[in-house]
């Protein structure tokens, strides 16, 4: 296979340094963003290069700076020499009730999950329209089941999910644009479940446990490498939760 070039953002932990793993592993050559995360992102980066020998770049910045997204285009070009793919994978998860929302809360959510995908893709498509390539954005099951007490992580996730349809009517026909619904993949970190105990909800689960990143992995790489006839679709990975 004619090795791809793909950029990944929220890439240095979790399902992000998942998805990285199997990219790299099918032979492609990588941008990692990170924020924060840079010791997790270099020792991501270094397991990559020692294993499969591919070219990795990482890529710090914010998402929410208005300049960022069109700079980190720019520099993933200009370290990797063109863009095959785009995973919007940055995500932040965090109550936000009703009673207690605040507009900053809301722009944050909103500029994280819809704003930051839809102006790195913009940036991104003139190179992607060149090459034929793909968008693959992570979304949620909770923008299709709306969780209580999350209204902004929901409401921000089920605008991805519309801003992956509307993607792919107008970027086609040169490039493709899926998007990703987990399920329970990995528990947030230092909270429990908001909707329900962990043996409960995968008691709710038409496979009774949790899944891996790397099935969520193996779903974007899927729908980048192997599916070249599918676009505006939402891979629901879940384990069977949204049957209940």
């Amino acid at each position: 296979m004619e090795s791809k070039i793909v950029l990944i953002t929220g890439a240095a932990r979790r399902v992000g340094a998942a998805i990285a793993v199997e990219l790299a592993a099918r032979g492609c050559s990588l941008g990692l963003h990170y924020r924060h995360s840079k010791a997790d992102a270099e020792r991501l980066a270094a397991q990559i290069r020692e294993r499969w020998s591919v070219p990795v770049h990482l890529f710090p910045g914010d998402l929410l700076d208005p300049a960022f997204p069109a700079r980190l285009i720019e520099q993933v070009v200009g370290k990797l020499g063109g863009l095959d793919g785009l995973v919007n994978n940055a995500s932040l998860f965090r109550p936000s009730p009703l009673a207690g929302l605040a507009l900053e809360e809301w722009a944050r959510m909103e500029g994280i999950h819809i704003r930051a995908p839809l102006f790195l893709t913009q940036a991104a498509w003139p190179l992607l329209r060149e090459r034929q390539g793909c968008v693959v954005n992570l979304t949620d099951i909770q923008a299709e089941i709306p969780l209580s007490g999350h209204l902004a992580y929901t409401v921000s996730k089920a605008g991805l999910l519309a801003l992956s349809k509307a993607l792919a009517k107008e970027m086609g026909p040169e490039v493709r644009v899926n998007s990703v619904s987990p399920g329970v993949v990995l528990w947030a970190e230092g909270m429990d479940p908001p909707d329900g105990d962990r043996a409960g909800l995968l008691a709710k689960t038409a496979l009774k446990r949790e899944g891996q990143p790397q099935d969520i992995a193996k779903a974007v790489a899927f729908l980048l490498l192997d599916a070249p006839y599918v676009t505006g679709h939402n891979l629901v990975v879940d384990g069977g939760r949204m049957l209940y």
